[in-house]
């Protein structure tokens, strides 16, 4: 009997030498999607990057996602970026680890029922309709920013959609999160290093911003316990009860507070990126919205969506997987690993800060042909069947996937349908359109498209 000898474990991975740091560094801070592309086709999958006292171990293969998204998930911690963000955002359901995010977890997960998300459908309906007249108004005239009205839109849709209420009323919501993300990068690119009292208008920017998020959730809980819902069972209303439920009341409200404000930021913010990326490829691939309004006029007719309905947009979902898949949302998942492992054949120390990142795990050449083109055919049932599951993750997965990825699918499968039905988006020309990852992938500085109607 012949006995085969256990894989040997690499203790070094390749990458740069670390005399490369502070160019590294500095690409980092310019250009951080080109930074992971550029070193995951130069080394390989699992690269080493020196960055000033941090050594990150950069995973980028499906089987490396697997393990640690669901295979050993307990021995990987939320990472770097995310434990720096927990300064803007607190202990929430984004940045929170052990019991406190299970708690929050059991709390928020029955609001994300299929059932419960299935019939958000017409209020979602709602919403994108009321867009497209506030676009059909701009027919023929100069240019929008359609990134602008796809956070409004989205923030419409988690006011009506999880906390029955009208978020429209907060008109400095947007701006609010957009410095929450800022100083959340600037911790993570900076390692937490600048005392948040410096007054570097970033900073003051950013304290401005979590003081008047913080006014708006206590506003929001105050309304809500002056006047209850008639179910009591929306998000906001059972975070309320879960800090009425607690003895340490500080804490419990501190938490409810923390929940809020990521719910805030996460559940228009992915949805929001994700709509602006398909109106820009589908500006430049007129073959794939010809596609799209057919569909769309032949599965809706003239009257409004349905849950039915979005069983008959087989290409129209098509289209918002690959949308996902060259620009996803959730871009990078830093994680920090609790205990030693083995990762790809190669030893990961504990304490190791570890990288996955959905950007170019998604345009990885041995799982894609053609990566970098727009090509929706791609998720075909039979095609996509041949792919290893964790080729493609713009959600995560494990027991930490994105709670609300169903409601995100639906709410961008309304929008985009009701959209092409009725108007054609343009980017204007010369326009250069620039991703910018911050703590979600969006589309930097704005988007602004000339509308036409169809």
């Amino acid at each position: 009997m012949t006995l085969t000898a256990p894989p040997q474990v690499q203790t070094h991975l390749p990458g740069p030498p670390r005399i490369a740091t502070l160019n590294l560094l500095r690409r980092m801070a310019r250009d951080r999607l080109d930074v992971m592309t550029t070193v995951s086709r130069r080394y390989g999958d699992a690269v080493k990057l020196p960055l000033g006292p941090k050594q990150m171990l950069f995973f980028n293969h499906p089987d490396h996602a697997k393990h640690i998204l669901a295979d050993n998930p307990g021995n990987y911690l939320k990472g770097i970026g995310l434990v720096h963000a927990r300064k803007a955002l607190g202990e929430g359901l984004l940045t929170s680890e052990g019991e406190v995010w299970k708690a929050q977890r059991k709390v928020i997960q029955p609001a994300f029922q299929a059932k419960r998300i299935a019939a958000k459908t017409e209020v979602i309906a709602a919403e994108a309709a009321a867009m497209v007249e506030r676009l059909r108004r701009h027919s023929g005239g100069g240019p929008i920013d359609v990134r602008a009205e796809m956070t409004g839109l989205t923030l419409g849709v988690l006011g009506r959609a999880l906390l029955e209420t009208d978020l429209g009323v907060f008109e400095n919501i947007g701006e609010s999160f957009e410095a929450v993300q800022d100083q959340a990068i600037f911790e993570m690119m900076t390692l937490s290093s600048v005392p948040q009292w410096v007054p570097l208008p970033k900073q003051l920017r950013f304290r401005k911003a979590r003081a008047e998020l913080d006014r708006i959730v206590a506003e929001l809980a105050a309304d809500r316990s002056a006047h209850p819902t008639e179910s009591g069972d929306d998000i906001m209303s059972r975070l309320i009860a879960q800090a009425g439920n607690d003895p340490n009341d500080p804490v419990a409200r501190a938490r409810m507070r923390d929940e809020m404000v990521t719910l805030l930021l996460a559940g228009h913010e992915t949805t929001a990126s994700t709509l602006s990326w398909t109106f820009h490829l589908l500006s430049g691939h007129p073959e794939v919205w010809e596609r799209l309004h057919a569909e769309a006029t032949e599965v809706l007719g003239d009257g409004p969506i349905t849950y039915e309905h979005l069983h008959g947009l087989t290409y129209t979902n098509m289209v918002i997987q690959e949308v996902m898949r060259l620009y996803p949302a959730v871009w990078l998942l830093p994680r920090e690993a609790a205990g030693d492992d083995v990762v790809g054949g190669y030893h990961v120390p504990a304490g190791s800060d570890v990288l996955l990142c959905p950007y170019t795990l998604h345009r990885h050449p041995d799982f894609w042909d053609r990566p970098d083109e727009f090509d929706p055919d791609r998720f075909d049932t039979k095609r996509a069947a041949t792919r290893p599951r964790y080729a493609y993750i713009p959600f995560g997965a494990g027991p930490r996937v994105c709670v609300g990825s169903s409601l995100g699918l639906i709410e961008a499968a309304v929008v985009t349908a009701t959209v092409v039905r009725a108007l054609k988006l343009t980017t204007v020309p010369g326009y250069k359109v620039r991703g910018e990852p911050m703590l979600t992938l969006r589309v930097r500085g704005g988007l602004p498209m000339t509308v036409a109607e169809v």
